[in-house]
């Protein structure tokens, strides 16, 4: 059994709970980013996809039902199964909802409405993934794969494309120019001739304010800022399929695990806001699970503006209990100002095991 490395050394931030409230200092909280989830319609046409098109792997599969799964997701009744799949150190998970069944993602979707969120693939060949894309008739995003301008000190040359799984959410893939991204991606490519993906940079989701998303991420998860971009033009454009978009980028990271980026669209102000009554079975739901070094606390303050934890909104009615579960031991579900999810968990003994 091959080991990922999630759980790496503590996390290195200094701004605590504590510190975040203004109280005295406490030890940090996210050690990690685990794995990234998603809602499918039908798991075995998503795992066909993931597999065959983009090289992923599968690690295992399972069903769930039960008091403690419905706590973490806030899906009563709820019977799933559950498809976990890496490509190279990252993973994802996959969930069909069996009962019950969630809304599908409307047609209509973009770019810039706030419950877009996408997770970004790394390719060491632009033309040639965008070229096994279109030999499955992947569904475009992206009027086609775009190269950012070299004005832009942060973003030039990079090559990315935007498409869409069999379900309509929003894919990335990526390549980095020369001296640009993570230094292992390179590193990877050399280690695996031949491989067309290499795994999973990031998570990407459109947020309606910087500074809230910061209070939130930050200040309150620990996670800390490793870059920041202002793009726009007709590459960006084109990359996003949105007439006039300027974007405010801020790409934050954890120790281990892919990172994950705001997206703050200055213009247009079009983009709409997650339904108020988002449910994890909705096929337009993502999950980002951290995996904490222990257990935050649960409060539920009477001022939402509160600093630190009182700007969470919880999904979970309160920490959930999974004694034979070999990934975490519990977890709480939450949702940052915009309605995206992230699941706090605690390691259990198997967290991070992949198949050879």
């Amino acid at each position: 059994m091959r080991r990922l490395v999630l759980l790496g050394a503590v996390v290195a931030w200094a701004m605590t709970l504590g510190t975040a409230s203004g109280g005295a200092a406490a030890a940090p909280v996210i050690a990690s980013v685990a794995d990234i989830g998603m809602t499918v319609h039908d798991l075995d046409r998503s795992v066909q996809f993931f597999t065959e098109v983009l090289e992923f792997r599968v690690l295992s599969e399972a069903e769930y039902s039960g008091e403690e799964w419905e706590r973490l997701t806030g899906v009563f009744g709820l019977r799933m199964r559950v498809a976990r799949l890496a490509l190279g150190d990252e993973q994802i998970e996959l969930t069909q909802y069996l009962a019950p069944e969630g809304r599908p993602i409307p047609a209509d979707a973009k770019s810039n409405d706030l419950a877009f969120q996408h997770i970004a693939i790394i390719t060491p060949d632009m033309d040639r993934a965008y070229a096994r894309l279109r030999e499955h008739h992947v569904r475009h995003a992206s009027s086609g794969p775009q190269t950012l301008p070299e004005w832009n000190p942060n973003a030039g040359g990079i090559k990315a494309f935007y498409f869409k799984d069999p379900d309509g959410h929003a894919l990335e893939v990526l390549q980095f120019p020369p001296g640009k991204g993570d230094a292992k991606w390179p590193a990877l490519e050399t280690a695996n001739p031949g491989s067309l993906f290499l795994g999973i940079d990031h998570t990407a989701i459109v947020v309606g304010e910087t500074a809230a998303s910061l209070r939130f991420y930050r200040d309150t998860l620990g996670l800390r800022v490793v870059g920041e971009s202002e793009n726009f033009g007709t590459e960006q454009e084109h990359l996003n399929n949105v007439f006039g978009a300027r974007v405010r980028i801020t790409a934050l990271r954890a120790e281990a695990g892919p990172g994950v980026e705001l997206l703050e669209y200055l213009a247009p102000p079009s983009g709409r806001a997650a339904p108020i009554d988002s449910a994890a079975n909705d096929l337009w739901h993502w999950h980002v699970r951290m995996v904490a070094l222990r257990k935050p606390p649960v409060t539920f303050p009477a001022s939402r503006g509160e600093p630190g934890w009182g700007v969470v909104r919880w999904v979970s009615p309160g920490w959930a209990e999974f004694p034979t579960n070999p990934l975490f031991a519990s977890g709480i579900s939450l949702k940052d100002p915009d309605g995206h999810v992230v699941q706090v968990v605690i390691a259990g003994p198997g967290i991070g095991e992949a198949s050879p």
